[in-house]
């Protein structure tokens, strides 16, 4: 084990950064850079000497670029790992395929981006070849057990990065997913599991499964966790064909409701059942409206994955392998790839078009809803019921997560209440593409409601360090948004143009007052302080510093850029009003922000 002391298993981000901060741990005391000698199957490779120097020397050069202030490096000396079908620079990437392997140039721009940002990698992790399984039992670098029972799955592809999240040895990693691979290990193992927006993490730098469908997935012990990391990670790409930006505007935000399919299948799991139906009676208790929907477009779709054509996307990565040494390929890859033959381009066509009208008729079926709530599984298997049935059960673990790339849509996975037999169970929330930071404001409140145990590392989330002042990154100006410019309203998109990063939901001091302006297009807000006042509801961004001029520039009169002060007594930069400005204005303090205003109206 890479990480010195027990005493930091099960650590998220706010615990590595609470003691680095204080002083109670350096850098040189976290790493035991001696080859290990356990037959840990999670891993592929592991951080040795050479590495962990390379990497030492690469952050205290960062370091100093920041004037030694760790704050501004966010990960700082906190540990991750990455599945071994994404490249890290002088590591082997091997795709769990000795015969495919190789040593990576450069880094995976995802992983760069999380290096640039301070944390260290110190392992490849071990994953169901090409990233081909549900199961984590297909990588001849040995079968990755659960997390609770040795006896079960660990759920794959990417078993080996939930593994190593569950036990505690890392606070986050990173997966892929195409099929549901980073959403079923983490309901296997009782951890958060995001499955972005297809685009928003680069895929640059990753060997793929079906490349026009791959996402690179994050693994971590809370859903803030998984968010941040994804919000360092990602962002727009030149290097990749397939990455997008986020669009100028998202859908408004809208009363929580739920939808249900109208059927389920758990393959007569009643214990999956049963904690499923609980899952939804927690989400009403939270508050929750839950609609069945027609579930039949859904498993249509999930159906064209491994029987249509997407397979021989996958064949293409193993082709030249097929091709002149099949033997090298795990015997159940080898008979999925095998399939790929009896398809032509016609089949392509013809399965493209069938793809985008069932993915058109989901999203409209979402319209209305802010998300679709799932069980991430129908059901779990021991190792010996996989091994003996290994395409039927692992096909069957995909019913709730398979179509999901297919249709563009986002997805996070929640730990659920455990079962009678004391495995993990796992919810998942699935919303139209770009909805990413709407699943996972409901993600927060979900673990907040359960109060579930970390993992598998016993530990609980209220002995999480608390943070009080999130890490600003270099180079940006940290803005708090009060109207117009909020997610979903109509001049968000003159943040997200300027890759500015949304970084958290919070309130001013009580010291504030709110108005609704007159005669402003479209309808904006003026935010003032006052001697007496109450919390106005803000949101945090991170805007490029090079591109925060012209942003002010766009900000017309009555309005200006200030200092706010928020509930925890942080300063930040901020929208302000000048006096003038409440002419004819309605006082709409009462309602505690803007959202809830316009919700009023309506």
């Amino acid at each position: 084990m890479p990480l010195s002391s027990p005493s930091r298993v099960g650590w998220t981000l706010a615990d590595w950064r609470a003691a680095y901060r204080s002083g109670q741990l350096k850098l040189n005391d976290v790493y035991d850079a001696s080859p290990s000698a356990d037959s840990d199957t999670a891993w592929i490779a592991r951080i040795d000497a050479t590495r962990l120097q390379t990497q030492l020397e690469q952050l205290e050069h960062r370091l100093a670029a920041v004037g030694g202030d760790i704050s501004r490096l966010p990960l700082y000396g906190i540990p991750f790992a990455a599945k071994d079908n994404i490249d890290a620079a002088g590591w082997p990437t091997t795709a769990a395929c000795p015969a495919f392997g190789y040593t990576a140039d450069e880094d995976a721009t995802t992983v760069r981006r999380l290096r640039e940002a301070g944390a260290i990698l110190i392992g490849k992790t071990n994953l169901d070849q090409f990233a081909t399984g549900l199961v984590g039992t297909r990588s001849p670098y040995g079968v990755v057990s659960n997390a609770f029972r040795s006896e079960y799955i660990s759920g794959g592809s990417s078993a080996g990065s939930a593994s190593v999240v569950a036990r505690g040895l890392v606070p986050f990693s990173l997966g892929s997913d195409t099929a549901g691979s980073g959403r079923v290990p983490a309901a296997f193992n009782n951890i958060v599991g995001l499955k972005p927006t297809r685009g928003w993490l680069s895929t640059s730098g990753v060997v793929p499964a079906c490349r026009t469908l791959d996402c690179v997935s994050v693994f971590a012990l809370t859903v803030e966790d998984a968010d941040e990391i994804a919000t360092i990670a990602g962002g727009y790409d030149a290097s990749d064909p397939y990455s997008r930006s986020f669009p100028k505007t998202t859908p408004k935000m809208m009363p929580l409701r739920l939808a249900v399919p109208d059927s389920l299948e758990f393959f007569g799991d009643t214990q999956a059942q049963q904690t499923f139906n609980q899952a939804v009676e927690a989400w009403r208790a939270l508050g929750a409206e839950i609609a069945p929907i027609d579930f039949a477009p859904f498993a249509q779709l999930a159906a064209l994955l491994y029987e249509g054509p997407w397979v021989a996307e996958r064949y293409t990565v193993a082709e030249s392998l097929m091709e002149r040494d099949p033997a090298t390929l795990h015997p159940v890859i080898r008979s999925i790839l095998s399939t790929a033959t009896r398809f032509n381009a016609v089949d392509a066509f013809h399965d493209e078009y069938r793809r985008a009208a069932l993915a058109r008729r989901i999203n409209e079926t979402l319209e209305g809803f802010t998300a679709l709530l799932v069980p991430t599984t129908p059901t779990i298997y021991t190792i010996s019921e996989v091994l003996d049935d290994p395409v039927r059960l692992n096909s069957r673990l995909g019913t709730y997560t398979n179509f999901t790339n297919l249709a563009d849509l986002a997805a996070l996975a929640l730990p659920a209440r455990f079962r009678n037999d004391g495995l993990p169970s796992g919810i998942t929330l699935i919303a139209p593409a770009w909805q990413d930071r709407t699943l996972a404001e409901l993600g927060k409140r979900w673990q907040q409601h359960m109060s579930l145990p970390l993992g598998a590392t016993g530990r609980a989330l209220s002995a999480v360090a608390k943070e009080t002042k999130p890490s600003i990154p270099a180079t940006t100006v940290r803005l708090a948004v009060v109207g117009a410019h909020l997610t979903g309203m109509p001049l968000n998109h003159q943040l997200t143009s300027r890759d500015a990063v949304f970084v958290e939901r919070c309130r001013t001091a009580a010291s504030y007052q709110l108005y609704a302006l007159a005669n402003t297009t479209p309808p904006k807000p003026g935010l003032v302080r006052a001697m007496t006042g109450a919390p106005i509801e803000v949101e945090l961004w991170d805007v490029p510093l090079d591109r925060f001029g012209s942003f002010v520039a766009e900000i017309p009169a009555p309005l200006g850029i200030g200092s706010l002060e928020l509930d925890d007594g942080r300063i930040v930069k901020g929208f302000i009003c000048e006096p003038i400005g409440l002419q004819c204005a309605r006082d709409i303090t009462s309602f505690g922000g803007w959202r809830a205003y316009q919700a009023s109206l309506k």
